[in-house]
């Protein structure tokens, strides 16, 4: 995620490459045909260029309202999953501790249920990190799980999954062994139930893409617009004498035109581990942070700080 307000120019020509090379080359070369003579055969009334780049700023709005309101909506499931991560491991302490006077109350049993559960808590928040983001770095989640759990992860297709059913399984095995007790269990599955549907959410947003005629005409209208436009300024600006006016006036405009239609682009896939995403990696971190502090751990992780304007 961009926290900073000015941009580095270099970032933004190595995300814009393609359409700076395409605007380059049709700004330039319509200056140069014109100069030789070619153009003047080539002109293209400024009226059309202007109609093109009307529909084009049509598709653009669309989509870069629609990648927003995707990637606003990835944010706000993380926030969710933020909320129903501390409400669990609320409830995992208070309820596992609130058994203290019962006959059966097994300290050490109940503290190793406590410390289980709410490892494979942060394990899961990571675990869905590394989904969401199609990475395989399983193996640092190995310190977070029993032998036992780790490898049942491994052979598991949805892994982030697998540790929820996990955490089902010792759920209700306390219930039997008297860790917990009474209606403990329905109110945890509550919170189950919500990181499970916010988990649907975010693989909902990575699985179903942008509608890709709008992408794919975007893209047409822009590389039309590229084309046509210079052929008008350059006209317009040889009829006051100063034709090679046209190349940095092109290029300005269809540098805006290039640059909306990028920032709608990367902002439609908010998982892809890039600097415009949402940052799982501060917030899975963050979680790690609170969770390990109701655990009562004094040995936290340092929480992820910004890296030269950007938080990932």
């Amino acid at each position: 995620m961009i926290l900073k307000t000015n941009f580095n120019i270099f970032v933004i020509a190595r995300y814009t490459r393609t359409e700076l090379i395409v605007l380059t080359i049709t700004s330039v070369t319509a200056y140069w045909l014109y100069v030789v003579g070619i153009g003047a055969t080539m002109i293209v009334p400024f009226q059309v260029s202007a109609m093109i780049g009307s529909g084009l700023a049509i598709f653009l709005a669309f989509r870069n309202n629609s990648s927003y309101a995707r990637w606003w909506e990835a944010r706000v499931l993380w926030g969710n999953i933020t909320a129903s991560a501390r409400v669990l491991a609320r409830l995992i302490r208070t309820f596992t501790d609130s058994h203290e006077h019962q006959q059966n109350y097994d300290r050490s049993r109940s503290e190793a249920f406590k410390q289980r559960m709410i490892y494979l808590l942060i394990a899961y928040i990571h675990a869905l990190r590394l989904h969401l983001r199609r990475e395989s770095h399983w193996q640092s989640l190995e310190g977070l799980l029993s032998t036992e759990d780790y490898t049942a992860m491994l052979h598991a297709h949805n892994k982030p999954l697998c540790i929820q059913t996990r955490m089902g399984i010792h759920l209700y095995a306390a219930m039997g062994n008297g860790t917990l007790g009474g209606f403990d269990s329905f109110q945890m599955e509550s919170q189950l139930l919500a990181l499970a549907t916010h988990q649907s959410g975010c693989e909902r947003i990575q699985q179903t893409p942008l509608l890709r005629q709008y992408h794919y005409f975007t893209r047409v209208f822009l590389f039309a617009f590229m084309g046509l436009l210079p052929l008008s300024v350059v006209a317009e600006c040889s009829r006051v004498g100063a034709g090679w006016l046209s190349i940095p006036i092109s290029m300005t405009v269809l540098f805006i035109f290039a640059t909306m239609s990028k920032v709608g682009e990367v902002n439609e896939d908010p998982f892809e581990n890039r600097i415009t995403d949402v940052p799982l990696t501060a917030l899975c971190v963050m979680i790690e942070r609170d969770l390990r502090d109701i655990l009562g751990e004094t040995d936290l992780p340092p929480a992820i700080e910004p890296q030269k304007g950007y938080l990932y």
